[in-house]
């Protein structure tokens, strides 16, 4: 724990979740992931600056990287600047897969420590002006590494159109939370991109930074919103970032491991006190079919939201020209709706209070 006891702590978290449900993520002050997003794409001008340029050489112009796989659903997203010129191409040498990857673990570190040394710093020099104001930063910007109504908002963008059937804004507004192409998915493949990303960001909008805060305060949740921004920034398995983001990827998994499971639990409680739900059936799902997603974590929310619902999660998404096909998960007992984008909100809603809960149970026992 920094600076603060377990109990209160605890109570900085309760607050911080009640902070997001009502104010979500404010346009000002800037929000620090925009600035940790910053960060990454001006170190990664400076790290892979030879490989850029040889990148963007005329030469090799027309040659389409598609990120096949990286549907990140990231709450805030910073598009990447190489800031790199063709008119250098030639003049430096492409780096190899080794350097890139090292140059990849340097980056990876540096906007990690810094993260964390930065919201130390400014949590410290609150608590240390007094007591009131070290709890209110604290709480402030734990709040900003969850997501909770974030993501309930841009759900409903989607589920608001396809009501009115809307799907051409509803297609824009998933390619706002999606990487994969949205321009002829139908209400069926709409609701599945919605309801994939808004469960799998249960883990890293909500769970995740929880537990993070819970054992560091705000530095270390805001060192794993760090991690979780560079997995969705170079995280992908693409010619670009296949060594340069292998680091940032790998940490991400790493510290998802232990919320992703404990978001599994939550989920299966949150399905068994929702209407036309299956506790049974989710918990069901998780053990079938958690394990044949191609990340490690994202296949325990995406299925145990499946087995819940009654659906069929996964299948094919494209992204460019690139087909990519996800193992399916959940059993299909009947058509995706858009009703489903509501249940899956209301599972995420579920799932965070069952976590308040047992941070409320934490605080009676401490007293």
């Amino acid at each position: 724990m920094i600076f603060y006891s377990l109990k209160e702590i605890l109570w900085m978290m309760l607050a911080a979740i009640a902070v997001d449900l009502v104010i979500g993520d404010p346009k000002w002050p800037t929000h620090p992931v925009i600035r940790i997003g910053s960060l990454i794409s001006f170190l990664e001008r400076k790290l892979r600056r030879e490989h850029t340029a040889r990148e963007n050489a005329p030469e090799c112009a027309g040659g389409a990287r598609a990120e096949a796989g990286a549907d990140t659903g990231a709450a805030v997203g910073v598009p990447l600047d190489t800031g790199a010129s063709a008119d250098t191409a030639g003049q430096t040498a492409s780096l190899s897969p080794r350097s890139l990857k090292r140059r990849g673990i340097v980056l990876a570190a540096a906007v990690m420590l810094a993260a964390f040394a930065a919201m130390t710093a400014v949590t410290a020099a609150a608590a240390a002006i007094h007591p009131w104001l070290g709890y209110a930063v604290t709480t402030w910007f734990i709040s900003t590494t969850i997501a909770i109504k974030g993501l309930k908002d841009a759900a409903r963008l989607v589920a608001v159109p396809l009501a009115a059937g809307d799907l051409a804004a509803a297609r824009k507004y998933t390619g706002y939370i999606v990487g994969r192409d949205t321009k002829n998915l139908d209400e069926g493949e709409l609701t599945r991109a919605v309801v994939e990303t808004v469960a799998e960001n249960t883990v890293d909008g909500v769970v995740s930074p929880l537990f993070y805060a819970l054992i560091g305060g705000a530095p270390l949740a805001m060192l794993y919103r760090a991690a979780n921004t560079l997995d969705s920034m170079v995280g992908y398995k693409n010619d670009r970032y296949m060594h340069f983001g292998w680091a940032s990827a790998r940490w991400d998994d790493v510290m998802n491991w232990i919320p992703a499971r404990l978001t599994g639990i939550l989920l299966i409680l949150a399905a068994a006190v929702q209407p036309r739900m299956s506790a049974f059936r989710a918990g069901r799902s998780i053990g079938r079919f958690a394990r044949l997603h191609p990340s490690p974590n994202s296949g325990i929310p995406e299925s145990a939201v499946a087995g819940a619902l009654g659906i069929e999660l996964g299948g094919r998404n494209t992204y460019g020209t690139v087909v990519s096909e996800r193992a399916r998960m959940g059993w299909p007992l009947r058509p995706r709706n858009r009703g489903d984008i509501d249940g899956t909100v209301r599972l995420l809603y579920g799932a965070t209070g069952w976590l308040a809960g047992g941070v409320l149970c934490a605080i009676w026992l401490l007293n």
